[in-house]
């Protein structure tokens, strides 16, 4: 009699054992799909601009650096699209602000040249890498130079650290970008006069030798002529 209740009870040891490890790995297998299927929807709902959904995500702890068929992570995403409201809170989570996409864009780098302002700020607080370039060999300055962002290039003329004289893969400086790439009108004045106050060298030439100044004078721009002379500038 006791021989048979101790194998009535190996019996449901081996039972009870046998269906929580089942329960145990139904449960794994439950939160691994989740999972995918979570990193799978996260760029959904960017483009949905569903913040709700992306701070759901969020908790579940998906990969940040996840990247679409673009090689754009969700952060990258986001700032293509301008909702700044998820790439602030995929910043604060610890999305990096530097990852670049196949054409060399990063979070940091196109904020900065599409003029988001919001973007680029959160972006310095969290680890904006200055030696990360574009595809043409470029900071995030000299396209706001050239696409007339005011306000994107006085933050980043001042940003301490910030490479104010780097030139890029044409040989163009951001002064350089602001003359050869406008025309000339007040906005780039503004630009160039804000640069210039910022410290730039306005005479870093280009790959042919030619200056901003003598750029400047080619198209007429006295504006900015004067300003590059009264700043030192030679042809």
């Amino acid at each position: 009699m006791r021989r048979i209740q101790e194998m009535r009870w190996m019996i449901t040891l081996i039972m009870s054992t046998f269906v929580f490890t089942n329960c145990q790995s139904s449960q794994n297998n439950n939160l691994e799909i989740e999972q995918r299927m979570s990193e799978q929807s996260i760029f959904n709902a960017i483009d949905l601009n569903d913040i709700k959904e992306v701070g759901r995500l969020l908790s579940l702890g998906i990969d940040l650096e996840q990247t679409n068929a673009e090689g754009q992570t969700p952060l990258l995403f986001a700032t293509y699209l301008k909702r700044n409201e998820i790439a602030l809170l995929l910043m604060k989570a610890g999305a990096n602000v530097n990852a670049q996409d196949k054409i060399l864009n990063s979070p940091f780098l196109y904020a900065g040249a599409d003029g988001n302002l919001e973007i680029v700020k959160e972006a310095l607080k969290h680890g904006a890498d200055y030696n990360v370039f574009n595809r043409y060999g470029g900071t995030a300055l000299i396209p706001a130079a050239e696409k007339g962002h005011l306000e994107m290039v006085r933050l980043l003329v001042n940003t301490p650290d910030f490479p104010i004289d780097h030139v890029n893969r044409l040989g163009w400086t951001a002064i350089m970008e602001a003359v050869v790439l406008s025309d000339g009108g007040p906005i780039h004045i503004k630009i160039v006069k804000s640069l210039i106050e910022g410290g730039v060298d306005v005479n870093i030439p280009d790959s042919k030798g030619v200056t901003a100044l003598s750029h400047a004078r080619i198209r007429g721009f006295l504006e900015i002529v004067l300003l590059l002379e009264k700043a030192g500038g030679h042809v």
